[in-house]
């Protein structure tokens, strides 16, 4: 590798702040923030979601229904300059 051309890799703590969970990972991103974390002190990265408290890994997310939109769009609108046909 050459000299002097690469950011500085290195450990950061990632702050999630909807949830106040933090954990350590390694990063290039620059941050004017430190923190001390289990007694050594890190850069500190913020964050509003990360997978502790992102809904598709927690559990809670909604399925949407597609096929209900399309529904509910064609009682409204009807099929008036549609290229499909609606069914039915």
């Amino acid at each position: 590798m050459q000299e002097d051309i690469h950011p500085n890799y290195r450990d950061v703590v990632v702050h999630d702040l909807s949830c106040d969970f933090k954990f350590i990972t390694r990063s290039t991103v620059q941050s004017r923030e430190t923190i001390n974390f289990e007694g050594k002190d890190y850069p500190l990265l913020k964050v509003e979601v990360s997978s502790e408290s992102h809904p598709f890994y927690t559990g809670k997310h909604k399925i949407v229904d597609t096929a209900g939109r399309v529904e509910k769009f064609r009682q409204k609108f009807g099929t008036t300059g549609s290229k499909t046909r609606a069914t039915g």
